[in-house]
């Protein structure tokens, strides 16, 4: 009888446990990764179950796991930040994501949020900050960082809907990917290796896209991308000037045991 009501107390005493708000974190800078990941496991009511740097991997691991919050970097190899936000909330619309990033300008913050970001945090945002945006988009909430509250969320989601019809936008999700691969200066046949495509499926993915746009010249395509995906161009940059050990630091995604 003693052993019942035990037992039945330490079942209550469980049941009673805060739920854990489970988190995947997505971030190519392995140190930077590696500390945020070391100030939320401070936190008893957050769960970290996954963690990559490559952004088609982050939207693929999102399935997987399905986390509670994504906390998603911009910058990302393979697929921007931003298009990570628009997929993820289509494929996965129970996960939400709170963007951290250095872009501090008003354009990137109006497309996280009109992609489907439910946060928004600096990275030289103190922790707290982090924390209570991971815990406002878990109940429901939106969360912009108090140095960009200069600006609400609704200032940002009405500047979205005013805004002329963007071809951009009609272009499917693949079509979307090879874009961003052109913005990188990819060439086709690094693009179909990167998404295990054949060369003339990419050819025809850019003759459509270039037919939605109405560009006829592959030069034209190139700056249009460039002009119309700013943080590709960024990565590009990043590439051409990173130093000789960074392939050494390449991401990988892992869900965590």
């Amino acid at each position: 009888m003693h052993h019942t009501r035990t037992k039945s107390r330490t079942a209550k005493t469980l049941s009673n446990l805060p739920k854990r708000i489970t988190l995947l974190l997505s971030e190519d800078r392995i140190l930077v990764r590696q500390g945020v990941r070391a100030l939320l496991e401070h936190e008893p009511d957050f769960q970290i179950v996954g963690e990559t740097g490559d952004g088609l991997e982050t939207i693929e691991l999102v399935q997987r796991v399905k986390p509670n919050v994504l906390v998603l970097d911009l910058m990302l190899p393979g697929l921007n930040g931003l298009e990570v936000t628009r997929q993820v909330r289509e494929q996965s619309p129970q996960t939400q994501i709170v963007i951290l990033t250095l872009h501090a300008q008003p354009v990137y913050v109006f497309e996280a949020f009109r992609n489907g970001a439910s946060g928004y945090v600096l990275k030289d945002s103190s922790s707290e900050e982090l924390v209570a945006a991971i815990r406002e988009v878990h109940a429901g909430r939106r969360h912009l960082c108090n140095s960009l509250s200069r600006l609400t969320i609704d200032d940002y989601l009405r500047t979205a809907d005013g805004h002329s019809f963007d071809k951009y936008e009609s272009l499917t999700a693949r079509q979307r990917e090879v874009m961003e691969l052109v913005a990188e200066g990819k060439s086709s046949r690094e693009i179909a290796g990167v998404l295990g495509l054949s060369r003339r499926t990419v050819e025809t993915h850019r003759a459509a896209i270039m037919k939605t746009l109405g560009i006829r010249r592959q030069t034209e395509l190139v700056r249009y991308a460039l002009m119309r995906l700013p943080l590709a161009w960024n990565a590009e940059f990043a590439r051409l000037t990173q130093t000789p050990c960074a392939e050494s630091l390449k991401p990988t995604a892992r869900p965590l045991q």
